[in-house]
C-alpha cells in the first residue's frame, strides 16, 4: 500500500470516528482537516468535495462491515450456527471502538433516507445486499434440513434485521446493559420458530 493510500485510510478512519458521534452532515472538510492536522487544500487532494468525502466514508465503513461481520460468518458452519454468528458479529460491530456512536450505516440511513443522491443510492444497494445475505443464510439452513421447507426467508431476514435495529436503539440511546442478551434471545427465538 502506498504512502498516499495509507494517509487516505488514516483520514477516513478519523472521519468515521468523528461522524459516528456527530453525523455525516456535521462532518466538514474544515473539521476533519483540523482533526488530522492537515490543510483544507491537502484534504481536497484526497476528497474534492464534501459529497465525495461522504461517499468514500461510506465505502470505508462497508469494507469494515465486510471484515467484521460478513467474512467471519462465512467461516462458521452453514445454517443456524452461521445465523447466530452473524448476530454476535453485528453486536460486536455496533459496539466497535472506531465508531463510538454505533453503526455508521444505521446513522447514514437515517440521515439520507429522504435525500435522493449517490449517498442514498449507495445505502439502498448495501442494505438490499445485507438483507438478501440474511435471507440466503436462512435458505441455506433450509437446505441443511435445519429450517422448515415452507419458511418465508424474506420475512425471516426482515425480523432478524428488526432485532438488530432494536439492539442499536436500546444499546446506544437507552444505554440498556441487557440489550445484547435480549437481542440474542430474540434471535434464538426466531431460529426456534424457523425450525421444523
Amino acid at each position: 500500500m502506498s504512502i498516499g493510500q495509507n494517509t487516505r485510510n488514516s483520514i477516513l478512519d478519523e472521519a468515521i470516528f468523528i461522524a459516528s458521534k456527530t453525523g455525516f452532515e456535521a462532518l466538514t472538510i474544515g473539521k476533519l482537516s483540523r482533526s488530522v492536522g492537515m490543510s483544507k487544500s491537502g484534504l481536497f487532494a484526497h476528497f474534492n468535495s464534501k459529497e465525495q468525502l461522504q461517499l468514500d466514508l461510506l465505502k470505508a465503513v462497508k469494507k469494515k462491515f465486510i471484515e467484521i461481520v460478513i467474512s467471519p460468518s462465512l467461516q462458521a458452519p452453514r445454517g443456524e450456527v452461521r445465523i447466530q454468528v452473524l448476530a454476535h458479529n453485528l453486536i460486536k460491530w455496533d459496539d466497535s471502538g472506531f465508531m463510538p456512536g454505533g453503526c455508521m450505516l444505521h446513522t447514514a440511513s437515517i440521515e439520507f433516507e429522504d435525500r435522493p443522491g449517490p449517498q442514498r443510492d449507495f445505502l439502498v444497494f448495501h442494505q438490499r445486499y445485507w438483507i438478501d445475505f440474511i435471507a440466503n443464510a436462512a435458505s441455506i439452513a433450509i437446505d441443511e434440513g435445519q429450517f422448515r421447507i415452507d419458511l418465508d426467508t424474506n420475512l425471516f431476514a426482515f425480523e432478524f434485521h428488526a432485532i438488530m435495529q432494536s439492539y442499536h436503539f436500546s444499546s446506544h440511546l437507552l444505554n440498556d446493559p441487557q440489550a445484547g442478551s435480549r437481542a440474542m434471545k430474540m434471535v434464538d427465538n426466531l431460529i426456534m420458530h424457523a425450525r421444523k
